[in-house]
């Protein structure tokens, strides 16, 4: 009767211990993948008052060659996961893909925040009020405007399926949802396969017209429209959540400081990377320790985040190593597309709301003015809670699965095994 008792109460309390508890199963199946090679910081050989030092050390560059860790993020980022920006070792690949990047994403402000009001508009005019997943509802927003980036033109409504789909499959693979999805990334590719003649940029000369659609897909198809989603979901949950916030932005919308900081505030309690690691190329040293050529790096951005003071944050990385290309189009545009949201809607919500955020962002949007409606509410709170156990399972389940499958494939060792650089 007792052991009944107990199991009830374990089942019915689920939602408060379970999530906790797989997470930290998780996190030891993913340190394991790397051996004992790893130096995570902070950590307790490099505390957070170094973080910055050592990441813009010039011999922390190597970005994925003898990483064991490197196996598991080319898997999830594949295909082309050799030319994405982010893991391609330095030299002249990496120089033509950078060039070729800061060509496309070159904008004044106001053209940038002018693109921006354009697509918000065009997707969120077709946004029915209810309960949504934030970043179901802006993932079409950034798959339009980097596609008119990259092609100085339009999305069509095709395309924007398309992106909208190899970003999802992308996103959810990495938070071990579910499993990935390649013919749906091959789909993309195939689109951009044939689309190369049309985009009016010099694309990278180093890369064979595939490895250009597999930089293209990579890059702004996958990581660009995945962070800005990201990102924005996060920053409209703060807002969701903070009823004097969002009064606030709406009583006052041209107040760009205090929306400035409304969206540093969500980049720092949220950050978009959990885990950077780089490969160190010389020694390093950092006080009385020496981190030895060859060791594996693992920067944790919420480690630092909760260990540095409230406006010590790096939301785009470092300048001196690789900064992300997108730092200068990514607050304007930000701030447009919130903007656009609180123009039409109200937004509340009674989900949880973490840095993973692999509920996707759950609010209810209610128009501009009307009142919000008690009863979706109090049905989300539940919902929330108890797909936190399904999707606990999930994790654990798809996550170990593609660990291992990761390990089998050992997509980055085999590439530089092959004499590859």
């Amino acid at each position: 009767m007792i052991g009944k008792v107990l199991a009830a109460a374990a089942a019915v309390s689920a939602p408060v211990w379970l999530p906790q508890r797989v997470v930290a199963l998780r996190m030891k199946i993913f340190a394991l993948v790397n051996g004992q090679d790893a130096v995570t910081i902070p950590g307790p050989q490099v505390g957070a008052g170094d973080f910055k030092r050592v990441y813009a050390d010039p011999a922390a560059n190597g970005r994925s060659r003898g990483a064991a860790l490197s196996d598991l993020f080319w898997y999830w980022l594949a295909p082309g996961p050799e030319v994405h920006q982010e893991h391609l070792e330095a030299g002249s690949r990496y120089d033509a893909v950078a060039k070729c990047t800061r060509h496309i994403l070159i904008r004044s402000k106001k053209d940038s925040e002018e693109l921006a009001r354009r697509v918000a508009a065009h997707v969120l005019d077709g946004v029915e009020p209810g309960l949504v997943r934030l970043r179901d509802v802006m993932m079409p927003i950034w798959a339009e405007l980097y596609h008119e980036l990259v092609f100085e033109e339009p999305c069509p409504p095709e395309a924007r399926d398309l992106i909208v789909g190899h970003a999802d499959d992308v996103v959810s693979a990495l938070k071990c949802v579910r499993p990935r999805n390649m013919r749906r990334r091959a789909r993309l590719t195939k689109y951009l396969r044939r689309r190369l003649a049309d985009v009016p940029h010099p694309l990278p000369e180093p890369l064979t017209p595939e490895e250009q659609a597999y930089y293209l897909q990579g890059t702004f198809f996958n990581t660009a429209v995945v962070q800005m989603s990201e990102a924005m979901a996060h920053l409209l949950m703060i807002i969701a959540k903070s009823p004097d916030t969002q009064r606030r932005l709406a009583a006052h919308p041209d107040d760009d400081a205090y929306l400035d900081r409304v969206i540093d505030d969500g980049l720092r309690r949220f950050p978009l990377f959990g885990i950077a690691h780089r490969i160190s190329t010389a020694d390093i040293e950092v006080a009385d320790l020496t981190i030895p050529a060859g060791t594996v790096l693992c920067f944790s951005y919420p480690g630092y985040a909760a260990q540095s003071g409230k406006d010590d944050f790096i939301p785009f990385g470092v300048a001196q190593n690789r900064a992300c290309p997108a730092r200068g189009l990514a607050p304007p545009t930000m701030r447009v597309v919130t903007r656009e949201v609180l123009r039409r809607f109200s937004l509340a919500s009674t989900a949880a709301h973490t840095r993973s955020i692999p509920n996707r962002g759950p609010v209810l949007l209610t128009p501009r003015g009307g009142r919000h409606r008690r009863a979706p509410l109090v049905w989300l709170a539940v919902r929330d809670r108890w797909e936190d156990v399904w999707r606990s399972f999930a994790q654990l389940v798809f996550g170990t699965y593609m660990v291992l499958d990761a390990r089998r494939q050992a997509l980055c060792s085999t590439y530089f095994a092959g004499g590859n650089r």
